[in-house]
């Protein structure tokens, strides 16, 4: 009964349609929402997981009651479905974070229709969305974003319009919607434009140069990061120069100029004040040392971020690298201990880090010599990555399959010797400042 009253078609606009609605066209096409009940196909009926899917999947048809686009319900109508949501989601208050923000979003809602205010709906859809993400339910998070820029339209301040588009296009780069996620962006910094935003603007040129440094144009990425980093001379913006020193800091390492990276990924670290951004960049730079040649200091950094960051795509990306750091050091049981950690947290994993543990552990593999399995987590991080059009991973990919096959193991390409033997004052400034993060908490 509950689900039938919640799914009451509305109505939808004529000749008028916004952007947002063709954001939304898609979706529509079928049963809005209707991604958060797939979760019945990996879980039981009964499972929590389930009923917080289904929970979510009403909590946002009742939000969807205050589009612009639908004719509005009567106040009854809107009264019984608060409270049927309402008393649903009551019943998942001891299933933990995510039923709090559910809990959140439908007192919102129906506060937002009672005072006739956005103000509180906007901030707990994005604080949502933020957790989905964090969660890797990243399908999940982009139909709840687009909930709030669908529902909020022409009525969300300004900043939240911003911030909604912005981590949409962050969203969609992490499933390799490249062209959505560029979009994304795009917009962003149109409304940032709008209003004479300058901080905004580059941030969303930083996301745009993302999905160009994902997409394989290496050259093309260096030139933005390069124009971003320009820019910021003589402003205040420490995140935007943050975020430009790490995307450079990477791609000088994909460019085989990992003595460069490392102090821009240093520089990231300092410049970023919030601690998961810091962990990020420290991860990178982990993963540098290692290719560097200086072990010690690359597990030091990848075991600090397992040790401060919270489950999820960063913390899976330094198990990764631990991974990688064990093969590297022929420690067969440090190997399979990190890639069994590795393996609870994968399925749920973006493409582009599934393809990289495949990867690692292909590299894996075949140092230890097992030539057969190396191959097939070779191709299988091949298919992942062609299928998700991760071109710079492809590009890396390939040349260490063919390596496996002639030697049995990719030293050649994958950082065996040390590969570098640079001794230059700004690495060994990065060096003594990393030893002393061990200390600071």
């Amino acid at each position: 009964m509950l689900v039938r009253v919640m799914v009451l078609p509305g109505g939808m606009a004529g000749a008028n349609r916004t952007r947002v609605s063709t954001e939304l066209q898609s979706r529509r096409a079928g049963l809005p929402h209707a991604v958060f009940l797939q979760r019945v196909a990996d879980e039981p009926a009964t499972s929590p997981d389930v009923r917080l899917g289904q929970g979510a999947f009403l909590a946002l048809r009742f939000v969807d009651l205050l589009a612009p686009d639908r004719e509005p319900p009567t106040p009854d109508v809107f009264r019984y479905q608060w409270a049927a949501t309402e008393r649903y989601c009551a019943e998942l208050s001891g299933e933990g974070t995510e039923a709090s923000h559910l809990s959140c979003i439908v007192r919102a809602a129906g506060e937002a229709h009672r005072d006739g205010n956005l103000q509180m709906l906007a901030p707990a859809l994005f604080a949502y969305a933020l957790y989905l993400e964090q969660e890797s339910y990243f399908d999940e998070a982009e139909d709840a974003l687009l909930t709030m820029i669908n529902v909020g339209g022409g009525r969300l301040p300004t900043s939240d319009a911003i911030s909604a588009w912005m981590r949409l296009g962050r969203v969609r780069r992490l499933q390799a919607a490249f062209d959505q996620a560029d979009d994304a962006y795009a917009e962003a910094g149109r409304i940032a434009a709008s209003i004479g935003d300058r901080q905004a603007v580059l941030i969303s040129q930083v996301g745009q140069t993302n999905v160009v440094y994902f997409r394989g144009n290496l050259s093309e990425a260096e030139c933005r990061w390069r124009s971003i980093l320009a820019d910021t001379v003589g402003t205040s913006y420490r995140v935007v120069m943050a975020q430009a020193e790490h995307g450079l800091g990477n791609l000088l390492n994909l460019r085989s100029l990992p003595h460069e990276s490392a102090p821009h990924l240093w520089r990231a670290y300092e410049l970023y004040e919030e601690e998961s951004l810091q962990l990020r960049a420290l991860n990178d730079l982990g993963i540098v040392l290692l290719r560097l040649g200086d072990v010690a200091a690359a597990e030091s950094a990848l075991a600090e971020v397992v040790r401060r960051d919270r489950p999820g795509e960063n913390h899976l990306n330094a198990l990764i690298e631990l991974m990688n750091c064990a093969s590297y050091r022929r420690d067969r049981l440090g190997f399979e201990r990190w890639r069994e950690r590795c393996l609870e947290q994968i399925p749920h994993a973006p493409p582009n880090v599934r393809a990289d543990f495949s990867l690692k552990a292909g590299i894996g593999y075949a140092r230890f010599g097992n030539e057969r399995r190396a191959e097939n987590e070779l191709r299988k991080s091949l298919e992942i990555a062609t299928a998700h059009g991760l071109n710079e991973l492809v590009f890396r990919i390939e040349p260490i399959l063919a390596g496996a096959k002639e030697c049995g193991a990719p030293e050649h390409v994958e950082s065996a010797a040390p590969e570098f033997a640079y001794d230059i004052a700004s690495l060994k400034e990065v060096s003594a400042s990393l030893a002393t993060l061990g200390t600071e908490s």
